[in-house]
């Protein structure tokens, strides 16, 4: 049947005619395409974004199922890159998409030139590349928003939208305030929850507990790093509507 209205009208109705096309003339990239960032991807996709920066380099796995979005039998093996920029096009085929299949490192950063960005996500878990985006974005002036830890909590009302000074309980945010303050990083939006990790004897000692490498894997649920990267979206699309 023939569309009768404009996919993104309900939002419209909110926003504006020309906060809409503010939208589409945005240009977002997004750091890491797991638990969290695919549902950044979902609802900035769904929100009117019309150019989108994909990164993340690694292959969609059974492991994923549990809580990322972009993880299904049909795309079971696939690069999440591609994955997320079918998904994308599915949603909004006037969509421009650049799927990039790279890890994000201190070593490998300058291939991102991040002036050419409105909004940054970083939605990675490596603290090092975290730090570098959080640099890149404050040298380049373009805004940016980072998620703390999501894994081994269940509570998604316990997630908050603070700047890392004022985080608290998060060890990964602990990590990250110390290293941006040396940094002299006086700033940075980030996603955290207040949520004291939980840390089960029964996982630790079982064997599927542990990846190739030996590291004890972070537990994850479906709803804590779903509404983080809601959050997220958010804080990205009333930023970017912000009169400037």
């Amino acid at each position: 049947m023939e569309e009768t209205e404009d996919r993104f009208s309900r939002t419209q109705i909110i926003f504006g005619k020309e906060n809409m096309l503010r939208l589409e003339k945005s240009r977002v990239a997004i750091f890491g395409l797991g638990g969290v960032g695919g549902y950044v991807l979902e609802a900035l996709a769904r929100s009117g974004i019309g150019n989108f920066d994909l990164i993340d380099s690694d292959r969609i796995c059974i492991s994923n199922f549990n809580r990322q979005i972009l993880a299904t039998s049909k795309t079971l093996g696939e690069f999440k890159a591609d994955a997320a920029r079918e998904r994308v096009l599915s949603i909004n085929p006037n969509a421009n998409v650049n799927a990039r299949k790279f890890f994000f490192l201190p070593e490998n950063s300058s291939e991102f030139d991040f002036k050419n960005y409105d909004y940054v996500i970083d939605a990675v878990d490596t603290v090092s590349a975290k730090i570098q985006i959080a640099l890149q974005a404050q040298s380049a002036g373009t805004k940016v928003i980072s998620c703390m830890g999501t894994g081994n909590k269940i509570d998604p009302s316990l997630l908050k939208v603070a700047d890392i000074y004022e985080t608290s309980v998060c060890p990964l945010a602990r990590v990250m305030r110390h290293e941006l303050k040396k940094r002299g990083i006086k700033n940075l939006k980030v996603v955290f929850s207040t949520e004291s990790p939980l840390a089960h004897v029964e996982a630790a000692q079982n064997e599927n507990a542990q990846n190739e490498k030996n590291r004890a894997v972070v537990a994850s649920t479906a709803f804590v790093p779903s509404v983080a990267g809601l959050l997220i979206a958010s804080e990205v699309v009333r930023d970017l509507l912000k009169k400037k």
